[in-house]
């Protein structure tokens, strides 16, 4: 049971010490969106965001309200587009993320991720499409985040995207040369990828998770700098421990 000292406590952690909800992310399976008609496609992935995720900011910002507890971001991660986007036939996947951008616009989240492709191991066709297509993608819309598994300790390096992925980089920083490179800053790529990451700007939502799901992200930093100054000097078990339950 919650008592009244942990509520008390908790109230000074978000009035003193800068607690707040950094982010909810709602996750979205976009794998029943697969078409080999690109304009089907884009349309059933932007119903379903949209349906879905209609009430997500206004949700948040209630909940704000009602606990007094500040929640900075509302974003949505996707299936990998790279995944959903394979089975159609064409030269780009702009049409996909303008899809994304324009779908999160509707529902007014901050941010959208999942314009995205595993290739730790090796690249498919529909890899190869997304990967090239970063650039113009990321310069062209306002929300939308991308990110490429490159490696992971168990199958090693791909190197052949590691250089890849440097000339896309270069080429999404040109494009927005002008913008300070924001291109960039939408852009993660990645070793050792969790199978499902809610975290802008490398979201993407795991082909292990459900139909629909909200990740909850804290940032604490404050709350645990303070913990850490009344156990100043006692030893490591103690720390630890201090940290643990800050957290929890």
């Amino acid at each position: 049971m919650i008592n009244s000292l942990e509520i008390i406590e908790t109230i000074k952690m978000i009035q003193e010490e800068n607690l707040d909800i950094r982010t909810i992310t709602m996750g979205i399976s976009l794998r029943d969106c697969c078409h080999s008609d690109v304009n089907i496609a884009c349309t059933k992935i932007y119903d379903k965001i949209t349906r879905l995720a209609a009430n997500l900011v206004k949700v948040g910002n209630k909940i704000e309200r009602e606990y007094g507890i500040p929640i900075i971001n509302k974003r949505v991660a996707v299936t990998p587009i790279s995944i959903i986007a394979e089975s159609c036939d064409t030269q780009n996947h702009i049409k996909f993320a303008e899809t994304l951008d324009k779908a999160a616009d509707i529902i007014g989240v901050n941010f959208i991720g999942g314009f995205s492709a595993l290739v730790h191991k090796g690249f498919t066709k529909g890899d190869r499409v997304l990967i090239n297509s970063i650039p113009e993608a990321l310069s062209t819309t306002q929300k939308v985040c991308s990110s490429v598994s490159v490696a992971t300790t168990k199958s090693g390096i791909n190197m052949d995207a590691v250089k890849e992925m440097g000339h896309i980089l270069k080429k999404a920083s040109e494009l927005t040369a002008d913008d300070g490179g924001i291109a960039c800053a939408k852009l993660v790529i990645f070793a050792n990828a969790p199978e499902d990451n809610p975290f802008m700007a490398g979201a993407f939502h795991g082909i292990g998770e459900p139909e629909c799901v909200i990740n909850v992200g804290i940032s604490g930093p404050g709350t645990v700098k303070s913990a850490l100054e009344k156990v100043k000097g006692q030893d490591f078990g103690v720390v630890a421990e201090t940290i643990k339950k800050t957290a929890f």
